[in-house]
């Protein structure tokens, strides 16, 4: 199994960015959601170490997610799947370090900055992370 080429199949990869984009502002959303639901259950203590507390929720999130569907419910939202580059569904591990390598890119702006770069102009549409762990964003249409 592979991935489409981007140069003979380009419409796996036209929006992709723009679908990144849509796709992370919603999955902002869903984790402030849990976090402020998950507040209480730490009886509050969370409160005094918010910003960490959110990082982890992010990573457990993101990690789960892309385990479990290959996509957070933001990508699935935009109709975008997480791959290998040789097409495969990553594992749990690759998506832990994936996700851990997305949050330390936010830690460090002009990580996040090279990353958005990339990705508009790597033919794989490929990130920082992505390139690091060789993964990818395309469409869902694409073949399993």
């Amino acid at each position: 199994m592979s991935l489409p080429d981007p140069e003979l199949q380009p419409e796996f990869y036209s929006d992709v960015p723009l679908k990144r984009a849509l796709a992370w502002l919603i999955d902002l959303l869903v984790t402030l959601a849990i976090t402020i639901l998950a507040l209480p259950f730490t009886l509050f203590v969370a409160a005094f170490f918010l910003p960490f507390f959110y990082v982890m929720i992010s990573i457990a999130y993101r990690t789960v997610m892309l385990a479990r569907y290959g996509a957070t419910f933001g990508m699935m939202l935009t109709a975008l799947k997480w791959r290998r580059l040789n097409g495969s569904a990553p594992d749990p591990v690759t998506a832990f370090y994936y996700s851990a390598i997305h949050a330390g890119q936010w830690a460090v702006i002009p990580l996040q900055i090279a990353s958005i770069v990339m990705i508009l102009v790597t033919p794989y549409r490929q990130g920082l992370n992505d390139q690091i762990m060789g993964t990818t964003m395309l469409h869902t249409i694409a073949p399993e």
